[in-house]
C-alpha cells in the first residue's frame, strides 16, 4: 500500500552518496526532508539537495538529543558512515551510531527507520582489509540490533555501489546474487519505500536491474 501524503523525512548522511540524492528525490516528489550534518561547512551541502541542515553528530550527541532532533518526522533514514577513517571510528558511527538513532527514533515516536546497510557478499575473496573486514562485522551487529527494536524497520542492503547516473531500475529480494548498485537507484528504491509502509520488518538485498524501484517494492509487499 503507498501512501501519497507529504513526508517529512530526517536524514543521518544527507550529505553522503546516497543521502544527497535521496534528498533530491524527497524533494522533487514533493516531500521535506531535514539533512543532519557533523561539520559546518556541509551545511551549504546540504542545503543544495533541497533538504533543511541541522547540525548534529553521532558520537557527541546523547540518545534524548538525537530524539529532540527527530521529533515531528515520519521516518529516519540512516546512511551514515565512517567511509574508511579508522575502525574507532566505524564502531562509533556505523556501530553505536546506529543503536543510539534507533533508541532516540523510538524514544521521539518515529516508528519508520530505513537503514543502509551491507551486502554479505561485498569483497568476499578479494583480500580484504582488517579494516573492512571490521567494517563488515559492525554492519551486521548493527543489522541485528535494528531487528530486535520495535520499530517499524527496513533493512537495505545495496551491492557494490557506483556513482554512474542510474535510471531507477533495480533488482530487489529477500535474497539475491550480488552486483552493482547505483547510488541513484539506492535512493530510488528508498524514496519508494518510505511512500510504502507496508514494506517494513525486512532486509532487501539491492543490485541495478530491469524493474523500477515503484513495482520491486510493490512485488516485496505482495510477496
Amino acid at each position: 500500500m503507498k501512501d501519497t501524503h507529504p513526508m517529512r523525512v530526517f536524514q543521518i548522511g544527507a550529505a553522503g552518496g546516497v543521502g544527497s540524492r535521496l534528498a533530491t528525490l524527497l524533494r522533487d516528489h514533493g516531500h521535506e526532508s531535514t539533512g543532519m550534518h557533523r561539520r559546518p561547512a556541509q551545511a551549504d551541502t546540504v542545503r543544495a539537495t533541497g533538504a533543511t541542515p541541522v547540525l548534529g553528530d553521532l558520537i557527541a550527541d546523547s540518545t534524548a538529543d538525537l530524539a529532540e532532533k527527530f521529533r515531528g518526522h515520519d521516518a529516519i533514514v540512516f546512511s551514515a558512515g565512517a567511509h574508511g577513517t579508522g575502525m574507532d571510528q566505524t564502531t562509533l558511527i556505523d556501530g553505536e551510531g546506529l543503536e543510539k538513532a534507533a533508541d532516540a527514533a523510538a524514544l521521539a515516536g518515529v516508528s519508520r527507520f530505513v537503514l543502509v546497510s551491507a551486502f554479505p557478499e561485498a569483497a568476499r575473496g578479494q583480500g580484504a582489509s582488517e579494516g573492512f573486514e571490521h567494517y563488515m562485522r559492525v554492519k551486521k551487529s548493527a543489522d541485528v540490533y535494528l531487528s530486535r527494536t520495535g520499530l517499524d524497520w527496513l533493512i537495505v542492503r545495496p551491492g557494490l555501489l557506483s556513482d554512474e547516473p542510474g535510471d531507477g531500475a533495480v533488482t530487489a529480494g529477500l535474497a539475491i546474487d550480488y552486483g552493482v548498485t547505483r547510488r541513484d537507484n539506492v535512493a530510488a528504491f528508498i524514496e519508494a519505500a518510505l511512500s510504502a509502509p507496508a514494506l517494513n520488518r525486512v532486509i532487501v538485498e539491492l543490485t541495478d536491474g530491469p524493474t523500477s524501484a515503484a513495482d520491486a517494492v510493490a512485488a516485496l509487499i505482495a510477496g
